[in-house]
């Protein structure tokens, strides 16, 4: 990595640019080379065209090599039919990175992804590396380098945040966006085709960079899947938080469904569960891109102790709307302490409630010191992790420095906690230079996003960990070579890796059912045994609360008269006698292989509840205990699993540890499983008990 950081260096941080192609009449050509100019770049920019001549009031050279002098990095503006020409001259010229403007290439289907696989494959044994084709370039605002063929905006003091996007024109948006939020930028770079550097390798370059303190990053596809788990586990190390903003639906994740598990989960559930396991934050609109990355690049360098949000405002209806949309999102404002409480009630006027959220009332206008007072008090409370106080920012100051002053007072009860706190606006809002001047003054953190969008991004902070490097997707334990098929070889083969199934007798006569009925002493319940019948109940191969052995003898009968006649060429291979268990709540566990990402596990209500609700959530494999309790919270169906209605509540570390189990044993049997599903859990007085197994193989 440390080679190809060293490659991408002298891409992003030339001390010598060409702009091949360079024409007067070009907008590309033109805004190039403005760009260029407004940054301030401090090297030399040589002007390309086969005519030479004067352009841009420059003269201009007729090849790179005519230069006479080493070349860093060339913008390459020229039709994709004389492109390949032009890599002899870049390399004449000690050319190392090239950014290509040009398309028609991967973009334009077959041919044009037949053209590109050529072009890569002459900039590699010339030793050139590629930034697109099909790009705008990128802008390294940190070292006043750009190579970006739209007009840019000038750099920000104070930058913080990068923007990675395969999209150039989206990645331009996020930057104006960023600029009218005032949202300082160190790089944005954009990829395009990617025939040779990746959205990867730009992460992990980043990465390596001081001054990125979160990432930005638009996809529309993942081209290089374990250079992007690599790139997130490098960005986790380097302590810089990813935010991502992914369109379209997972064709891989489409394709996984073939299995029935796959059918269960949504086409993005995969990439979700990608996120989920890598660390990275998704998001699902460019302005919340843009304002959680900002959060998460503010607080880099903050303890987040407590998942809770004290909210302060001074609008009773502010702090209502907060509520409603704390519960709609998932956030947690929760109740303060008893002390606190009588703390702030010391402290404010009488007319004011100690909540939270918590309505400052008008008291504050009159004495601004009321501000920070309750930010300190508030922030002492142990179920509070960050505080933020709604206010707006004027675009200007006014003339008796009121709204200086009041930022003021914010900013010093800020000063005196030690957990992230920030000041938002109402509305989404531009913030003004001058605005983010008197709030910069101060030191403090402040968005214009909005209480909408803030609290948003205030959820993914507070409940973001930091992701394991070391349990990578698809990492696998013992390899066996077992291959179960039918229910009770995939139940004995789950038990063997430590999950909890329901005990069991395989028979093949009446007087073995009844021998095994006596045995069980209790009700049991009787299926057919056949890796060919997958619904036992529509062929009438299930009963259910038999009592003794003559019964179960007898159903035993009914049942292989029932299977014979409705599947006469089913390979039976007896029938199943367990215990039969009372009221419980059942659950589903099924796991699937993503092509692209690898083994996943589902989770979810069982029985037939799966296929009416599903009601599911979705991890990559391996999973911890934590993991699936974490799954299990995602279930709308999850209080049921909490004594709802007097029930017994589930044992939840046991649920974990078969869970676990599962897909431990499923990461086992190797990339030939398609699919493994128990269907039911059942989590009853009896605890935690898998009563039914199914493996597909390829």
């Amino acid at each position: 990595m440390d080679d190809a950081i060293a490659h991408l260096d002298r891409m992003f941080k030339p001390k010598s640019i060409a702009l091949v192609g360079a024409k007067d009449r070009s907008v590309w050509s033109v805004s190039a080379f403005d760009n260029l100019k407004r940054a301030g770049f401090r090297g030399k920019v040589h002007l390309i065209n086969p005519k030479g001549g004067v352009i841009h009031g420059c003269e201009a050279h007729t090849s790179c090599a005519a230069v006479g002098e080493k070349i860093d990095a060339a913008l390459l503006m020229v039709p994709e039919s004389v492109l390949l020409d032009t890599f002899e001259d870049l390399h004449a010229a000690g050319v190392e990175a090239a950014v290509i403007l040009s398309s028609g290439f991967a973009e334009a289907g077959a041919e044009g992804a037949s053209k590109q696989r050529t072009m890569t494959e002459k900039a590699r044994s010339l030793g050139i590396r590629l930034l697109g084709p099909n790009c705008l370039g990128f802008a390294n605002y940190l070292d006043s380098t750009t190579i970006w063929s739209t007009p840019l905006r000038g750099p920000a003091p104070n930058p913080a945040v990068a923007i990675v996007s395969q999209s150039g024109a989206l990645a331009a948006q996020l930057a104006q966006f960023a600029h009218q939020q005032r949202v300082s930028l160190t790089h944005m770079i954009s990829t395009g085709n990617e025939a040779d550097v990746s959205v990867a390798e730009v992460i992990e370059y980043l990465s390596a960079q001081p001054e990125p303190k979160a990432i930005a990053l638009f996809l529309e596809s993942v081209r290089d899947p374990e250079g992007f788990i690599k790139a997130a586990a490098a960005a986790n190390r380097a302590g810089k938080k990813i935010v991502v903003l992914k369109v379209g639906s997972s064709e891989a994740a489409a394709k996984a469904a073939q299995a029935h598990t796959g059918s269960l989960v949504g086409d993005d559930a995969v990439f979700n569960a990608l996120c989920k396991k890598l660390g990275i934050v998704r998001v699902h609109s460019l302005e919340q891109l843009i304002v959680t990355t900002d959060l998460f690049a503010s607080f880099s360098d903050k303890i987040v102790k407590s998942k809770g949000l004290a909210l302060m405002a001074m609008s009773g209806g502010l702090c209502e709307i907060a509520v409603d949309q704390a519960e709609e999102i998932g956030l947690n404002i929760p109740q303060l302490q008893p002390e606190t409480k009588a703390a702030l009630a010391d402290a404010l006027p009488t007319f004011a409630t100690p909540n939270n959220p918590l309505d400052l009332t008008g008291g504050a206008m009159v004495d601004p010191s009321l501000i920070s007072t309750a930010i300190r008090i508030i922030s002492q409370d142990p179920n509070v992790g960050a505080v933020g106080f709604v206010f707006d920012v004027p675009a200007t100051n006014d003339k008796r420095n009121f709204a200086k002053n009041f930022i003021a007072e914010v900013a010093a009860g800020f000063k005196a906690i030690d957990i992230p706190g920030l000041m938002l606006s109402h509305t989404f809002s531009a913030v003004s230079s001058e605005g983010r001047g008197m709030t910069d003054e101060f030191g403090m953190v402040y968005s214009g996003g909005g209480v909408n969008h803030v609290l948003t991004a205030m959820t993914d902070i507070l409940a973001s960990d930091a992701a394991s490097a070391d349990v990578l997707p698809g990492s696998t334990g013992a390899a066996t070579s077992a291959r179960p098929n039918s229910e009770r070889a995939v139940l004995d083969y789950l038990a063997s890796h430590g999950a909890a199934v329901i005990p069991a007798h395989v028979v093949t006569s009446a007087e073995q059912a009844a021998t095994a009925a006596e045995t069980l002493a209790g009700p049991v319940v009787l299926k057919i045994l056949s890796e060919d019948i997958q619904h036992k109940t529509e062929v009438g191969g299930v009963a259910l609360n038999i009592a003794g052995p003559e019964a179960a003898a007898k159903a035993y009968e009914e049942i292989m008269a029932s299977v014979t006649s409705k599947a006469p060429s089913a390979k039976i291979e007896g029938v199943i006698v367990s215990p039969m268990r009372g009221k419980g709540v059942e659950l589903f566990v099924g796991t699937m292989r993503d092509p692209q990402w690898g083994p996943a596990i589902t989770l979810g209500l069982g029985g037939i509840w799966v296929e009416a609700l599903k009601d599911t959530s979705l991890r990559l494999l391996p999973v911890s205990r934590d993991e699936v309790k974490e799954m299990v919270s995602e279930l709308r169906g999850a209080v049921l699993l909490d004594g709802f209605r007097g029930a017994a509540k589930v044992d939840l570390d046991a649920l974990a540890d078969t869970v676990v189990a599962i897909g431990n044993a499923a990461l086992a049997l190797g990339p030939e499983l398609v699919s493994l599903e128990v269907n039911p859990i059942l989590a009853s007085d009896h605890g935690i008990e898998a009563l039914d197994g199914l493996a597909v193989w390829e």
